[in-house]
């Protein structure tokens, strides 16, 4: 009778703990999100950070920034995913040259006569904002972009934008905020722009214009990325697949109407005067130099004095065209903001192959294209590669030697 006692009693154990099993629910721990990133989703917003007070707070000590409001919240495990799929949408990034191979296979890129895929050219190119803080060095995929501006902000600071195509890097940034002068510029690509913010008057430029925008605050595939020692507000990256994806989400074209630049079929010398060093003189704490290699036929670029580099693979920047384009600067408020008139017609220098010859240059309207002129009045035919266009004031301190 004990042992029947017992073995009813085992058995109701068993049943108990059964129970108490079945009712329990488990906790997941993934040990493998990336502390180092915390990601931005537009729908899960519990924190509202004004990105206006931190320039503020930043012009205060250093007249940096006035970009306007930005919301955040740490989902680390959305963001995980994001990069993943990112990593994986982005193989193609892995085969890109530094854009100065110019390899005959495919059909060339209206904006730097690079050939590429019919796939990739036809597409709509991509405006991203880079920030140049001296906080925010060295920026990630800056190397890919085709055509590059840099265009003064608020004193003593640069910002840079980078016109893309054909590549596909798979981190971008750190991405900053957007001027009027910018859009004024970038207009002429009909792209995809990207950006986090912006001033009141590019706000409202961009509004008015109903531009294929792609704003950080508001938009999925961003994140603060804290992995390279850089703090808010100069880490802020995304990657083109993530920039792609939103343009289709949101239903943007997916193909560019615009004009490109004119190339030569070779490569090709200019007739002028040596340019093996090229420096331009922002201010006494800023300053963009350009060093030819003879045997690449390249120009190096250096930032501040020290070489600049993607922090993506390490790789230096270079340029095979350089435009610098003089164009009437003013400071119009008293965070130093500024008005850069590029819409019109100035001078300015168009530099390759360790030759430069001095330019005139038109723009007719907000949409229409830039055109570089020589002497004679003949329109610039470009050598296929990476052009940077350096926007100065009327009287800059530029070296030509």
């Amino acid at each position: 009778m004990k042992k029947k006692t017992i073995a009813y009693t085992v058995w109701i154990l068993v049943i108990i703990f059964m129970l108490i099993g079945c009712n329990t629910k488990g906790v997941f721990i993934d040990n493998d999100t990336d502390s180092n990133t915390v990601s931005i989703d537009e729908e899960n917003t519990s924190e509202v950070v004004d990105e206006e007070q931190d320039a503020n707070q930043e012009s205060q000590t250093e007249n940096e920034e006035d970009t306007t409001n930005e919301q955040e919240q740490n989902t680390e495990e959305e963001n995980t995913e994001e990069q993943n799929d990112d990593n994986e949408d982005s193989v193609d990034s892995e085969e890109n040259d530094n854009n100065t191979n110019n390899v005959k296979q495919g059909i060339p890129s209206p904006i730097s006569g690079i050939y590429a895929s019919d796939e990739k050219v036809d597409r709509r190119p991509v405006a991203i904002m880079f920030d140049n803080h001296p906080r925010a060095r060295w920026q990630a995929g800056l190397g890919q972009a085709e055509v590059i501006y840099e265009f003064q902000v608020e004193y003593p600071y640069t910002r840079y934008m980078g016109i893309f195509l054909i590549n596909d890097p798979k981190h971008v940034g750190p991405i900053r905020s957007s001027r009027p002068y910018f859009v004024t510029a970038l207009l002429e690509y009909d792209p995809v722009y990207v950006r986090v913010g912006g001033s009141t008057a590019a706000y409202q430029y961009i509004n008015r214009l109903n531009l294929a925008d792609i704003d950080g605050i508001k938009s999925g595939g961003f994140w603060r990325y804290y992995e390279t020692g850089k703090k808010t507000p100069n880490n802020m990256y995304s990657s083109m697949a993530a920039i792609r994806r939103n343009q289709k989400n949101k239903g943007y074209r997916l193909k560019g109407n615009y004009e490109g630049f004119m190339f030569n079929e070779e490569d090709t010398h200019i007739e002028g005067i040596d340019a093996k060093n090229v420096k331009i003189k922002y201010n006494k704490s800023n300053t963009t130099e350009y060093v030819f290699d003879s045997d690449k036929k390249v120009y190096n670029r250096y930032k501040d004095g020290k070489l600049h580099i993607d922090e993506l693979d390490k790789s230096t920047i270079t340029a095979k065209n350089i435009i610098i384009q003089k164009a009437k600067t003013k400071v119009i408020d008293d965070e130093g903001r500024l008005s850069i008139d590029n819409i019109g017609s100035g001078n300015g220098y168009y530099i390759t192959n360790g030759k430069a010859i001095e330019v005139i240059w038109k723009k007719e309207s907000e949409r229409s294209k830039t055109r570089y002129y020589d002497s004679k009045g003949k329109e610039i035919s470009f050598n296929s590669g990476v052009t940077w266009i350096q926007v100065t004031p009327l009287n800059p301190n530029i070296t030509i030697n």
